[in-house]
């Protein structure tokens, strides 16, 4: 059996598919499962079992109605006979469509849309938790005959990354207690004030046995970055330095990972990094918490407007972002001692 596996989207939500495929592909080795996405991703899959494929495709190609047939028309003739839409947008609808007129099993993720909505919605919110994006993957699996339960720890199995990726930008691990920090993210409703991460940054740096290293991309959110580490020598920015396979490596060796609900927090899940994580806008009810991570170190203020957004990226109904603004630096600081000193 040959299973397309589509998923395109970003970075973030590519990750979360991970800890499930990588599980699908151990219990059923006699599945033949490609991964249909964007190239830049590869790395994520680079350590799948053998029975795991990635197909990279530049979307740009494939514009239209017309641009998708033909897509399918070139996946068609590599074999598939069953595919799983994990993203369930207009492009994999139409390919997951095309592929059900010739015969193949198809099924799709459900997003929970109509409850999402319940929960951000601005009065009489729906305030549980909703299934998690990996339960929601899991059941799509299910669906098509392949039940499966991760127990997915990280992509090194129970090692850590080669060193020898990043030490040129960082040095090698070196007995201090390495912190990551992660401060930006695709929308506002994401992302601290400045000054939150600045007052963060001048704590950590207090402490003599810490290193920070900052992680993020784009030219305005590396200048920032490269500002912050040169106000202390204990802050080092890698932003721009290192390739993903590179930064995964790193990730590996922190003892916690600070991140705003946004990628980071999702590729630190995967080499098995306790993560810190920042919610503003938006929430871990609405099922997008890091893998294996636990909601008692979620930073995160407790207002009725909250969550207002999945996504985090509708405007402040209020105006001021109380729900970043009164995140208070000294908050973030004990729950990363409380990860750095747990047994």
């Amino acid at each position: 059996m040959k299973l397309l596996v589509i998923r395109f989207s970003a970075l973030g939500d590519v990750a979360m598919t991970v800890p499930i495929i990588d599980a699908l592909a151990r219990r059923y080795r006699d599945v033949d499962i490609t991964i249909l996405s964007r190239p830049h991703v590869q790395t994520l899959f680079a350590r799948m079992p053998a029975n795991v494929h990635f197909r990279g495709i530049d979307l740009k190609r494939y514009k239209g109605i017309g641009g998708l047939y033909r897509l399918f028309r070139e996946l068609k003739r590599e074999g598939y006979d069953t595919v799983a839409d994990l993203h369930d947008v207009l492009r994999s609808q139409v390919i997951r469509s095309l592929f059900a007129c010739t015969g193949a099993r198809v099924a799709h993720i459900d997003k929970g849309r109509s409850k999402k909505k319940a929960l951000t919605r601005p009065h009489n919110k729906q305030l549980h938790p909703l299934p998690s994006s990996f339960d929601r993957y899991e059941a799509v699996f299910a669906r098509l005959g392949y039940p499966v339960k991760s127990d997915f720890h990280s992509i090194y199995g129970e090692e850590k990354g080669d060193p020898a990726l990043f030490q040129e930008v960082t040095g090698l691990p070196d007995g201090k207690q390495w912190i990551g920090i992660a401060p930006f993210a695709a929308h506002p409703g994401k992302v601290l004030p400045p000054e939150t991460m600045l007052r963060l940054l001048t704590l950590l740096s207090t402490r003599e046995n810490y290193r920070m290293f900052l992680f993020g991309g784009g030219k305005e959110e590396t200048r920032q970055l490269d500002a912050w580490a040169a106000s202390s020598p204990l802050i080092t920015s890698v932003a721009g330095k290192l390739t993903l396979e590179a930064e995964l490596s790193l990730m590996s060796h922190l003892h916690v990972m600070v991140s705003m609900d946004s990628a980071n927090m999702h590729l630190a899940s995967l080499v098995g990094t306790s993560v810190v994580s920042v919610w503003g806008a938006t929430h871990p009810y609405t099922g997008f918490m890091g893998w294996k991570q636990s909601e008692h170190h979620a930073v995160q203020v407790d207002l009725p407007c909250r969550p207002c957004s999945v996504f985090g990226n509708k405007p402040c109904g209020r105006g001021d972002y109380a729900c970043l603004t009164q995140i208070k630096a000294e908050d973030m600081l004990q729950k990363i001692e409380e990860v750095i000193n747990q047994p």
